[in-house]
Protein backbone atom coordinates (compact mmCIF):
# COMPACT_ATOMS: atom_id res chain seq x y z
CA UNK A 1 0.00 0.00 0.00
CA UNK A 2 1.39 3.46 -0.80
CA UNK A 3 0.06 6.96 0.59
CA UNK A 4 0.49 9.90 -1.31
CA UNK A 5 -0.56 13.47 0.23
CA UNK A 6 -2.12 15.51 -2.24
CA UNK A 7 -2.19 19.49 -2.73
CA UNK A 8 -5.10 21.22 -1.94
CA UNK A 9 -5.84 21.86 -5.43
CA UNK A 10 -5.56 18.45 -6.49
CA UNK A 11 -7.48 16.94 -3.45
CA UNK A 12 -10.19 19.22 -5.10
CA UNK A 13 -10.08 17.64 -8.35
CA UNK A 14 -10.00 13.82 -7.57
CA UNK A 15 -12.79 14.99 -5.03
CA UNK A 16 -10.83 12.88 -2.37
CA UNK A 17 -9.16 13.59 1.22
CA UNK A 18 -5.68 14.56 2.24
CA UNK A 19 -4.05 11.12 1.79
CA UNK A 20 -4.56 8.85 -1.69
CA UNK A 21 -3.92 5.29 -0.62
CA UNK A 22 -3.11 2.93 -3.14
CA UNK A 23 -2.52 -0.87 -4.25
CA UNK A 24 1.03 -0.85 -6.54
CA UNK A 25 2.27 -3.93 -7.71
CA UNK A 26 5.92 -4.28 -8.30
CA UNK A 27 8.39 -1.65 -7.73
CA UNK A 28 7.81 1.63 -6.50
CA UNK A 29 9.15 3.93 -8.35
CA UNK A 30 8.24 7.91 -9.08
CA UNK A 31 6.91 6.52 -12.19
CA UNK A 32 4.79 3.64 -11.05
CA UNK A 33 3.27 5.72 -8.28
CA UNK A 34 2.19 8.35 -10.42
CA UNK A 35 1.01 5.91 -12.89
CA UNK A 36 -1.08 4.14 -10.29
CA UNK A 37 -2.86 7.58 -8.99
CA UNK A 38 -2.97 8.45 -12.79
CA UNK A 39 -5.15 5.16 -13.41
CA UNK A 40 -7.21 5.62 -9.78
CA UNK A 41 -7.78 9.36 -10.64
CA UNK A 42 -7.33 9.82 -14.14
CA UNK A 43 -8.84 13.54 -13.16
CA UNK A 44 -4.70 14.09 -12.39
CA UNK A 45 -3.60 13.06 -15.58
CA UNK A 46 -1.10 16.38 -17.52
CA UNK A 47 -1.55 17.68 -13.79
CA UNK A 48 1.63 16.05 -11.81
CA UNK A 49 3.30 15.05 -15.54
CA UNK A 50 3.32 16.51 -18.95
CA UNK A 51 0.98 14.31 -20.98
CA UNK A 52 3.57 13.69 -23.72
CA UNK A 53 6.75 13.68 -22.13
CA UNK A 54 5.42 12.13 -18.99
CA UNK A 55 8.23 14.83 -17.20
CA UNK A 56 7.23 16.06 -13.79
CA UNK A 57 5.63 20.02 -14.09
CA UNK A 58 8.26 22.68 -13.14
CA UNK A 59 6.11 23.55 -9.78
CA UNK A 60 5.49 20.28 -8.59
CA UNK A 61 7.92 18.95 -5.93
CA UNK A 62 8.05 15.46 -4.47
CA UNK A 63 9.36 14.83 -1.22
CA UNK A 64 9.43 12.01 1.15
CA UNK A 65 11.25 10.84 4.48
CA UNK A 66 12.55 14.36 4.97
CA UNK A 67 14.11 13.96 1.21
CA UNK A 68 13.33 16.15 -1.89
CA UNK A 69 13.00 13.56 -4.68
CA UNK A 70 11.46 16.26 -7.01
CA UNK A 71 14.86 15.46 -9.42
CA UNK A 72 15.84 12.04 -8.70
CA UNK A 73 14.80 9.84 -11.68
CA UNK A 74 11.44 8.81 -12.55
CA UNK A 75 12.75 4.75 -12.12
CA UNK A 76 14.66 5.08 -9.28
CA UNK A 77 13.44 3.22 -6.51
CA UNK A 78 11.62 5.57 -4.03
CA UNK A 79 12.72 4.93 0.07
CA UNK A 80 11.79 2.06 1.80
CA UNK A 81 9.65 3.48 4.17
CA UNK A 82 7.26 4.83 1.26
CA UNK A 83 7.30 1.37 -0.45
CA UNK A 84 6.18 -0.32 2.86
CA UNK A 85 3.61 2.42 3.29
CA UNK A 86 5.11 3.77 6.80
CA UNK A 87 5.75 7.43 5.14
CA UNK A 88 3.88 8.81 2.16
CA UNK A 89 5.08 10.63 -0.85
CA UNK A 90 4.57 13.97 -0.32
CA UNK A 91 3.32 15.97 -3.98
CA UNK A 92 3.75 19.52 -3.55
CA UNK A 93 2.94 22.65 -5.33
CA UNK A 94 6.31 24.63 -5.47
CA UNK A 95 6.17 28.57 -4.93
CA UNK A 96 7.83 31.24 -7.03
CA UNK A 97 7.85 34.18 -6.67
CA UNK A 98 10.22 37.57 -5.71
Amino acid sequence: MIRIVLPPHLRTLAKTGKEVRLELHGEATQRSVLDALEASYPMLRGTIRDHATQRRRPFVRFFACAQDLSHEPADAPLPEAVATGAEPLVILGALAGG
